[in-house]
């Protein structure tokens, strides 16, 4: 069996069970046009595997990115009987620290909304009432930057201040409540003079270029990278990464969780409502927020001393 053919086969009957499956079918891809086009299943060489694996630089997250990508291929191959074993390496590289997000304190914000201001004399497609709303909306909701991209106008039901985000991560569609600040934000954007023709409600993205077509991430990506370089943002922690748009989303749910902390909420009462929210699927895809600071941590202290302090005991 050729390789490349058995990869297409793979990523067909994977999407087929209702997966996108986009990274891993590009990485499935890239290693079969690594080991040449017409190689058969028989020939793939575990030297070859590990080549592709280890790559040029360090080992990185990425390795096992790809090493799980094969571990499935490889699977479904032995399971059909196009292959006996797996040329895969036996010995596994110790992961690297995880990534940390930078989570943006208050002041930090407000810097990032004082820089929008800059870009009203920029050459950029986008105008600065568009990325203002879209850095109040990522932050204000949590939610990730696909979904905020790819609202439509008709997504927004302005009675009941509530956002409907279909192409979500997982396949689901969840309502996302908003505040009225929030919400007047929207307003005043959808009600901004624009240069391009009027489009119907329906099918019409929420947020657009000064072009009127739908803003896209790398666009969005690469202007949010010169809006932080503009308010002097940058990491001190040696991270390889600078401060990113989906760090906001991060920042959210952290400033979320130090709130409730500090108004003596029932944490663990409300962390399900909050994954929800967030649309993760497994609650301890928001566990993790529960250690991502100093100050959350320095909450989550003070209220188990308050609680110690109190003499409950359990029989």
């Amino acid at each position: 069996m050729n390789l490349l053919q058995l990869i297409e086969q793979y990523v067909a009957f994977r999407q087929a069970l209702g997966e996108r499956f986009q990274t891993n079918a590009a990485i499935l891809r890239a290693f079969g046009r690594a080991l040449d086009v017409g190689v058969d299943m028989d020939d793939v060489a575990p030297e070859r595997v590990k080549a592709f694996l280890d790559g040029t630089g360090p080992i990185t997250s990425s390795w096992h990115i790809k090493h799980n990508a094969l571990r499935g291929f490889y699977s479904y191959a032995i399971s059909r009987g196009y292959v006996a074993t797996a040329p895969l390496p036996t010995v596994i590289p110790k992961r690297p620290p995880a990534f940390v997000p930078y989570i943006y304190s208050h002041q930090e914000l407000h810097r990032l909304l004082q820089a929008i201001d800059s870009f009203r004399s920029t050459r950029s497609c986008l105008d600065s009432i568009t990325l203002r709303t879209l850095v109040l909306l990522l932050y204000g909701t949590g939610l990730r930057v696909g979904e905020a991209l790819a609202l439509d106008r008709a997504d927004v039901d302005w009675d009941q201040s509530l956002l409907t985000v279909r192409r979500t991560k997982f396949f689901k569609t969840r309502l996302v409540p908003f505040g009225p600040q929030l919400g007047q934000a929207l307003i005043q954007y959808v009600a901004r003079p624009q240069s391009s023709s009027p489009m119907p409600l329906e099918g019409a993205p929420l947020f657009t270029t000064r072009a009127g077509v739908r803003v896209k991430r790398r666009t969005l990506d690469s202007t949010f990278r010169r809006l932080c370089q503009l308010a002097g943002l940058r990491r001190s922690d040696g991270a390889r990464y600078e401060p990113r748009l989906h760090d906001l989303r991060h920042s959210f749910a952290v400033h979320r969780l130090t709130s409730w902390y500090r108004q003596r909420a029932d944490v663990q009462k409300l962390l399900p409502h909050l994954a929800v929210y967030l649309g993760h699927v497994h609650l301890a895809g928001t566990q993790v927020y529960l250690s991502m600071t100093p100050d959350l941590l320095q909450e989550a202290a003070g209220r188990f001393a308050r609680y110690a302090g109190e003499g409950v005991t359990h029989d």
